[in-house]
């Protein structure tokens, strides 16, 4: 397959967009422009926007590079994306996000539809479907993570990071701070941050509620 870089509109060169994003600052957006060019579109790097460390659950507008993109993509040009969710943050958010692009002429491409023209009648019942399919997925995972930390709490498992300081550390930190000791003394005595002597403290505080 040859790839697309370009297209013509009203006798005009226009270009594709690419659009990525992942959720978290450790993801990169990469794979997604990979799976984009090995599609067969060739994307100019001046024509590729990534939103990285944005949540799924943030709407389009709300998305600094996506917002770029519409700042610059011109009626007649094409945006391609790997997966509807890239979109929006819900079916709801998608279809208004296609709605305003094919007002302008803009053709939305998502690899995971394939051919499939998202904005026609059958296009935006299968993004409707789709999205409301994510957002149970979505829904179900957050379900299942509490119920796990629910069953670890009532096993006696220690939830989150593990403590830095040990229990009698706690109460020899406890008892410097009450004769006045600074807290910066204690961390350099202890080699830990200012924060873990406040904590170490604010646990102790807890543990006699």
């Amino acid at each position: 397959m040859y790839p697309i870089r370009f297209l013509t509109f009203m006798g005009r060169e226009m270009a594709f967009f690419g659009y990525g994003r992942v959720s978290t600052k450790d993801q990169t957006s990469e794979n997604q422009r990979i799976e984009i060019e090995k599609a067969g579109y060739e994307i100019s790097p001046k024509f590729w926007f990534a939103d990285e460390g944005i949540s799924g659950k943030t709407s389009a507008s709300q998305r600094p590079q996506f917002s770029k993109l519409l700042g610059q993509i011109r009626d007649g040009e094409s945006l391609v994306v790997s997966k509807l969710d890239r979109l929006g943050r819900d079916a709801i958010d998608v279809l208004s996000t296609v709605e305003s692009l094919s007002q302008k002429k803009i053709k939305v491409i998502v690899l995971q539809l394939g051919a499939t023209d998202i904005a026609s009648p059958a296009g935006k019942m299968m993004m409707t479907m789709l999205s409301a399919v994510a957002a149970m997925e979505r829904d179900l995972l957050v379900e299942r993570t509490q119920a796990g930390l629910a069953r670890a709490k009532a096993q006696g498992k220690v939830l989150g990071r593990p403590t830095k300081t040990s229990p009698t550390q706690r109460k020899e930190i406890q008892v410097s701070l009450a004769r006045g000791e600074s807290v910066s003394s204690l961390a350099r005595r202890f080699s830990i941050s200012r924060a873990s002597v406040h904590n170490a403290v604010k646990q102790l505080e807890l543990a006699a509620q």
